[in-house]
Parts: structure tokens; C-alpha cells; sequence
């Protein structure tokens, strides 16, 4: 769904909850992601089975795997990311060098 990302690019992933570890802790299933993930949940009580959608920026794209970094580097396959903000390099406003004299 995802194509044409770049490194910067702030993406999402729509994850299915697994179950609650503890008070503040959900496990949730990344779509082809093999191993769970668990992530901090305060403010809402999510339920087993509700899809949640975690938010990160992409730190490396490599042919049709990306790794976004949730917290820590999580490595999915391009088709399971939405884009949220593409991103934009800070423009200057002055030269990095000095005018010849």
C-alpha cells in the first residue's frame, strides 16, 4: 500500500491486540512481523481481537522490508505500512558557505 517511502517518512501499522500483560502493557500481533510486540497502554482498555494503530518513523528500507522504529526497530513488509507524514528535509535559509570576496 505503501510504496515509495523514504527514510524519515512517518508511517502506521494496524496491529491486532493479543492480550493485556499487565495493567499498562498490551501484547499485539504485527502483520508479518513473527514475534509479538508489546506497547505501552494507559489511557485506553483495549479488548482481545481490537485493532490498534501504532505510529513510527522509517529508519532503513531494504527492496520490500522497511524498519520503523515503534520504540525499538521493528522490521515489516512494505504492504502492511500506511504513510502518515512524508518527510520534508528543513530548509536554510542562509548558505552553509560565505560569500567569495
Amino acid at each position: 500500500m505503501a510504496r515509495g517511502l523514504k527514510i524519515g517518512d512517518e508511517v502506521a501499522i494496524t496491529a491486532t491486540v493479543r492480550r493485556r500483560v499487565t495493567e499498562d502493557r498490551v501484547s499485539v500481533s504485527l502483520p508479518s512481523y513473527g514475534f509479538p510486540h508489546s506497547i505501552v497502554d494507559r489511557t485506553s482498555k483495549v479488548k482481545k481481537g481490537q485493532p490498534i494503530e501504532l505510529v513510527g518513523d522509517v529508519t532503513h528500507i531494504e527492496g520490500e522490508w522497511v524498519t520503523v522504529n515503534l520504540g525499538v526497530p521493528v522490521t515489516v513488509n512494505v504492504d502492511t505500512l500506511r504513510l502518515v507524514t512524508a518527510y520534508k528535509p528543513p530548509t536554510r535559509k542562509t548558505p552553509l558557505v560565505d560569500k567569495a570576496t
